[in-house]
Order: structure tokens, then C-alpha cells, then sequence
């Protein structure tokens, strides 16, 4: 009892490869790798989010609402997903 010799390893992957075929194993690693690259991609762009952003002040407040003034818009009923 211990690790699997050189054939074991090779009955196993042939019996993989008849089960699912290549075609779906080549899918299977290149939509791996691709979200092994996102991944690296979206750590890389939180790592230089966390950089401190420098406060501005707007040089015109925004405006203001008045007493009187009408605010156009739409009402919509939330419909159940």
C-alpha cells in the first residue's frame, strides 16, 4: 500500500479520456485557465484599488432642491423574480 505506480496512473487517465473525451477535457482546461487568469487579473487590479485616492472638494456644490420646485419621475412596481 502506497502510491500508485507509473500504470495505474495511465489506466486512469485512459479511462478518463474515454469517459469524457478530449474535446470536453481541452474545454474543461481552457475555461480553467481562463478563470485562473481573471483571477489573477481582478487581484492585480484590487492590489492598485487600495491605493489612497486624494479628496478633491467640487468647486460647485451640487444643487440645491427648493421649497416648490417639481421633481419629474417614474414609479415602478417591483415584479417578482
Amino acid at each position: 500500500m502506497g502510491s500508485f505506480s507509473i500504470w495505474h496512473w495511465l489506466i486512469v487517465l485512459i479511462i478518463v479520456l474515454l469517459i469524457f473525451g478530449t474535446k470536453k477535457l481541452r474545454n474543461l482546461g481552457s475555461d480553467l485557465g481562463g478563470a485562473v487568469k481573471g483571477f489573477k487579473d481582478g487581484i492585480k487590479d484590487a492590489a492598485t484599488d487600495d491605493k489612497p485616492v486624494e479628496t478633491t472638494h467640487p468647486s460647485q456644490p451640487p444643487p440645491q432642491v427648493t421649497t416648490g420646485q417639481t421633481i419629474e419621475g417614474e414609479i415602478r412596481e417591483k415584479t417578482r423574480s
